[in-house]
């Protein structure tokens, strides 16, 4: 089930209407507290399409409240949103959002982009713990340990040393760390990718040795996974 968030009931119709269409199921909302009040109900979809213009409470504010509670901390969201600056993108993506989509956007590449962020979720639950020398990984909790103590990371950090694990061994370029991780259609420097493995570095100690650069290239993750 993914969940429709937005207040135009127009947009609302078409996206939950192309949702179902291709194959989704999908539940529109017209503002935050009708959301929020189904997730209290009990009701978890796969995936929230989320409009940061609501009346009442905005998304960015509801983006924050579902990335600290436990039981949706990990949901995937995606932002959608008339406005398109470099500044509200950033916002959006650096509050936990997954993706990030400005309006007019086509269906079909809305539909993309639900694709790839649910296959980037359902790839870091498939294994309870991965371990690779002293660094553990538990991705379905979000929880890292360097040498058996345990790192607070940002989701971004988190998703970012997710995804070279998942690609252990192979170098991975800077533009397709923006990509999979801030979104690709953000339009940030690639600098922001060095300023996040540097402090991913610094957090994880010792094992911050692991995550290697490949000059000119990219980074890549080293070391023996068991």
């Amino acid at each position: 089930m993914i969940f429709v968030v937005e207040d135009d009931p127009n947009i609302r119709e078409l996206v939950t209407y192309t949702l179902q269409s291709t194959g989704f199921d999908a539940c529109g909302f017209e503002n935050g507290s009708e959301f929020l009040k189904a997730l209290s109900d009990g009701e978890k979809p796969e995936l929230v399409l989320l409009d940061i213009m609501l009346p009442g409470e905005d998304g960015i504010s509801i983006l924050g409240k579902l990335r600290k509670k436990s039981v949706t901390k990990d949901l995937p969201i995606i932002m959608m949103t008339a406005k398109g600056t470099e500044y509200d993108k950033v916002l959006g993506l650096d509050s936990g959002a997954d993706d990030y989509i400005t309006k007019p956007f086509g269906m079909m590449e809305l539909v993309s982009r639900v694709k790839a962020v649910l296959r980037r979720s359902n790839r870091n639950e498939k294994k309870d713990e991965i371990v690779i020398g002293q660094l553990k990984i538990y991705p379905n909790k979000h929880k890292v340990k360097s040498c058996g103590n345990e790192v607070t990371l940002t989701n971004k950090e988190f998703k970012l040393l997710c995804l070279l694990v998942e690609s252990k061994g192979n170098v991975l370029n800077r533009d397709q760390l923006l990509t999979n991780i801030w979104g690709y259609d953000f339009d940030g420097e690639t600098r922001t990718v060095d300023v996040h493995i540097r402090s991913l570095r610094q957090k994880l100690g010792e094992c911050g040795k692991l995550i290697e650069t490949v000059r000119g290239i990219g980074y890549r993750i080293g070391g023996n996974e068991s």
